[in-house]
């Protein structure tokens, strides 16, 4: 210990080591080091946590690694020695491959458009957190309880420097990485199960405007028979970029429009800011200055920055009280038939501002144990103290259905109150392979429901490139196709005939898949493991696998490897190539399926509304022994039901004795009625799949031929 101080002491120059105290909670191998000079009142209650961290024992004699905190400069840092041969992974938010080793990133949330601002260096959301896994699998994860502007640092030592108060680091320990995703997520707080219709695909422009050509594109939709669920509005829906108003030209009729997208079986998701327009005789802004609810400047007078609608106030979302005012204007705003919500700019952006945010000396006046503070430190909790009100409003507004938020701004534990996607990306094949690395890296940083926009945001878009990003980008989490204003049209049908065939083969997948992949939300929402997985989680010792961030794992069943993505990875067990179609176009993504495994597929649906699971057809691919197993997860889609016990989990489990394949459908959890099903079984083996005819029953068995 005394060789690592001095190793410290020589990297820091003139650097003041902080001792340190350090606390053990039993039987969860967690461990809390806390530096002498912590001021609770400056980080506590943390925003991290779901619960405070009790310490249960003393810190066990063979700990492993152990921060080292000094000052130099006025920041304050931890430094932990994780020495040669660990692979890092983490971050968050972030540009660049898979493997966090030898990068350097800021956390301060920004506005930056395809990723252009300070070279990328920092984005949309701040997570401090750093996993590592070591050459025999073992896992650890590393989590600053800091919300300042930091910046982190990954190599043989791990470091963390702050602009502010002195943190407390907390370390876990794992035997892989799988509990280790555990742990994060019992900690952090677990992804609440969305709705079934937020799966789905989305269409989304900046903006839809009037509201006759959001029917229109509801329409091509459904004449293109491209399956879909939601719509969604960008700003110009707004009335003179008023949140919770309408404008009275374009979009005159909110309730007629949503009935008319409801019919047909769409969802519609609005945009809201945080920006309130500077006006009297505006409801929102009239409440929320009468309410003094809106964030101060050094001076203790109310802020003002520009945004959409020129001069605007922002809340102060860290008071309480501001919080449920917040959540109350939902209810007259969801009654008009809006269906999720999407709170956007929440960094919070502002135009004209040295740093495009407000300055690090405003004032924020905390509540319930949350003590008053600059900017500086709640700046990066900004988006998810706004998400966390969003949440309670739509609850408010509708208590029996659950709700759907989209964040651009988020931090560590966020996943407890909204969905997110990696904000203003570039139309352009190096941000369709970016996109890879960044929707993985935020899954093992404990958001698993987030995704690209689906050829890219800014700037024009080409067929090609839509047709390449749709059929990788419907293997993400969250699956929407999104562009800017003055920018070509991108939707499936913009361009030839070609590209919208290859869209709608890719969405297409997406809704037969449906059923795995609710079942691995289900997951997700329980233990913490992502949607989508890097290719190592298929078997962590394997080093060859830790850097592969083109291919990737959907669950933990299906490999999926782009077009694009020559001479990946693979793991040592050979995976089987698994066709969808009978012919698939040279866009498609390579499908290769797990041995002992079994992937359950929908019929085709143009929506989730129409998706049925009675009848469905199994993948089969059995290992050397023969056998196979799978889950299915179903309930009602939308609602609370299943923390009632309103849903049923179905073990599948296949044995193949010689040309005998024996199919048994057992329900294994929930109180749903059992169901006999219809099934086609789908051999899959030898780059092929072969077929059964269909059958009725749960325990079934035929001859292969």
């Amino acid at each position: 210990m005394l060789r690592r101080l001095l190793l410290v002491l020589q990297g820091l120059a003139v650097a003041v080591i902080v001792m340190a105290q350090a606390t053990f909670m039993s039987n969860d191998n967690i461990a809390v080091f806390i530096p002498a000079n912590y001021d609770a009142s400056c980080h506590q209650p943390s925003p991290i946590f779901v619960q405070e961290l009790v310490p249960t024992a003393a810190l066990p004699h063979d700990w492993r690694l152990k921060p080292v905190f000094s000052q130099r400069e006025g920041k304050q840092i931890a430094t932990i020695h994780v020495g040669e041969g660990v692979d890092l992974y983490g971050t968050g938010e972030v540009t660049g491959p898979l493997k966090r080793n030898g990068r350097k990133i800021s956390l301060w949330n920004i506005d930056t458009p395809a990723y252009g601002v300070d070279g990328g260096s920092h984005l949309y959301q701040s997570h401090p957190w750093v996993m590592g896994l070591r050459a025999d699998g073992s896992a650890f994860g590393i989590i600053a309880d800091n919300t300042w502007r930091q910046t982190i640092s990954t190599d043989q030592d791990v470091v963390f420097e702050s602009d502010g108060p002195a943190f407390r680091v907390v370390i876990i320990e794992r035997p892989n990485v799988q509990q280790l995703m555990q742990a994060l997520a019992d900690l952090t707080g677990h992804m609440e199960l969305p709705p079934l219709w937020s799966l789905g695909y989305h269409q989304c422009r900046h903006t839809y405007y009037p509201d006759g050509c959001v029917m229109e594109v509801a329409d091509l939709l459904r004449k293109h028979q491209i399956p879909s669920d939601v719509i969604w509005m960008d700003i110009d829906y707004m009335d003179g970029y008023r949140i919770f108003t309408f404008n009275p030209d374009g979009f005159s009729n909110p309730l007629r429009l949503n009935d008319y997208l409801h019919q047909q079986d769409f969802k519609t998701v609005y945009m809201i800011d945080p920006g309130v327009k500077v006006e009297e005789g505006y409801f929102v802004d009239d409440q929320g200055t009468a309410g003094d609810y809106w964030v101060k400047d050094k001076n203790g007078q109310v802020f003002e920055g520009n945004v959409w609608p020129g001069a605007c106030h922002f809340p102060d979302f860290t008071r309480p009280e501001v919080r449920s005012w917040w959540a109350t204007l939902y209810k007259d705003f969801m009654v008009t038939g809006v269906d999720g919500v999407w709170n956007d700019m929440n960094e919070p952006a502002i135009f004209g501002q040295p740093e495009n945010t407000m300055p690090r000396d405003n004032r924020h006046l905390g509540g319930e144990g949350v003590t008053a503070g600059p900017h500086l430190r709640f700046h990066n909790v900004y988006g998810l103290n706004m998400v966390r009100a969003s949440r309670q409003g739509l609850l408010l507004a509708n208590p029996q259905k659950r709700p759907f938020i989209l964040s651009r701004s988020n931090f560590l534990g966020g996943q407890r109150y909204a969905a997110t996607w990696t904000g203003d990306n570039l139309s352009h094949p190096d941000h369709l392979k970016l996109s890879v690395p960044m929707s993985l890296t935020l899954g093992l940083s404990g958001q698993p429901f987030n995704g690209p926009d689906i050829g890219g945001f800014c700037e024009n878009s080409n067929g090609q490139l839509v047709a390449e990003w749709t059929a990788l980008g419907v293997y993400f989490p969250f699956v929407r196709n999104h562009n800017t204003k003055g920018t070509v049209a991108q939707e499936p049908w913009a361009f030839t005939q070609e590209v919208l065939d290859a869209c709608r083969t890719a969405i297409n997948r997406r809704y037969r898949l449906m059923p795995y992949i609710y079942t691995l939300f289900r997951e997700a929402s329980t233990t913490g493991m992502p949607v989508m997985r890097p290719l190592f989680m298929a078997d962590s010792k394997d080093l060859n696998l830790r850097s592969e961030d083109r291919s990737f794992l959907l669950g933990g069943d299906l490999m999926i490897r782009p077009q694009w993505a020559e001479h990946t990875a693979m793991p040592q067990q050979e995976w089987q190539c698994l066709e969808l179609e009978e012919t698939a176009d040279s866009y498609q993504c390579e499908l290769r399926q797990r041995p002992g495994s079994v992937i359950p597929l929908a019929n085709l649906a143009q929506s989730t509304a129409t998706l049925r699971t009675d009848s469905l057809t199994l993948l089969v691919c059995v290992d050397g022994e023969g056998k196979a197993v799978g889950q299915l997860y179903e309930d009602e889609g939308d609602g609370f039901g299943y923390r009632e016990g309103r849903y049923r989990q179905t073990t599948i489990e296949a044995t193949l004795r010689k040309k005998q394949l024996q199919v048994t459908l057992r329900q294994t959890d929930g109180q749903l009625p059992a169901v006999v099903r219809t099934l086609r079984i789908g051999i899959v083996a030898k780059g092929r799949v072969r077929y059964s005819p269909w059958l009725h029953g749960n325990d079934i068995s035929f001859n292969i031929t």
